[in-house]
């Protein structure tokens, strides 16, 4: 019979565990060899490989090769903290939903990170599927920071694997415009959704957001807020084109 938390597992019982995936991280650690870094499986849902960016470019090879012939994505993490916190709250907030619980949702979160983040700030992660297997492996990659010209940091380049899988073309140019992820030997890492001439990557974690803008879009922006001259006078000319264009009349 289920106890009070609905959990009908019983007390000290094993969690269930996953003997293919787990045999499949063996199998690809070995295939794979030193630029394994680490591997994780969640029963039932996930495998994940960590590996040495060094590697990336090998390991996706080998992976393709090896039967994981199909791309499924790629992208990136920003594991960094957003230096100005949450900018809104959400629906949970204004019902009070969890506030019993923070504890355990900062130990969750907590465990969460230090499971699935690394050792640097950016994070790369493709996902492969294997279509005899019918099963997927989650690949991630630490991406170190290298200093710019201008003294600020940046994600160091790390190697286009679109002669690979070509399917990651334009993954990897989302990944550049919105992370700043640079791909060695992509021929065209143009912006896919932003103005050419945008400034910034809006899915870092110090991307502004939410300002009240100085300067005009596109690009990041000055936190603070509006003189109220200027509001005012940017309201009069708002005004002055919608009556010259005959909306009001």
């Amino acid at each position: 019979m289920a106890d009070d938390t609905g959990n009908d597992q019983a007390d000290g019982a094993a969690a269930p565990g996953d003997e293919a995936r787990d045999a499949l991280a063996a199998e690809l650690s070995e295939l794979l060899g030193d630029a394994v870094v680490e591997s994780h499986v969640e029963a039932g849902q996930n495998l994940w490989l960590r590996i040495d960016i060094e590697h990336w470019h090998a390991a996706m090879s080998a992976l393709r090769d090896a039967g994981f012939a199909y791309f499924g994505f790629l992208s990136a993490v920003d594991w960094t903290d957003a230096p100005e916190g949450r900018y809104e709250d959400t629906e949970f907030d204004a019902a009070g939903v969890g506030e019993e619980d923070d504890e355990a949702s900062s130990a969750t979160a907590e465990e969460t990170v230090r499971r699935g983040g690394g050792e640097t700030r950016f994070q790369l992660l493709a996902q492969l599927h294997s279509p005899a297997r019918h099963v997927a492996v989650l690949i991630k990659a630490d991406v170190p920071e290298a200093a710019s010209s201008d003294g600020s940091s940046a994600p160091a380049s790390v190697p286009s694997i679109i002669d690979v899988f070509a399917g990651a073309d334009w993954h990897e140019r989302e990944a550049h415009e919105m992370f700043g992820l640079v791909f060695d030997g992509h021929p065209n890492l143009a912006h896919i959704y932003l103005p050419t001439e945008f400034e910034g990557h809006p899915l870092r974690k110090d991307f502004p957001l939410l300002a009240r803008a100085v300067k005009p879009w596109p690009g990041v922006v000055d936190i603070e807020e509006i003189p109220p001259e200027l509001e005012a006078q940017l309201e009069a000319e708002v005004m002055a084109e919608f009556e010259a264009s005959g909306a009001g009349t």
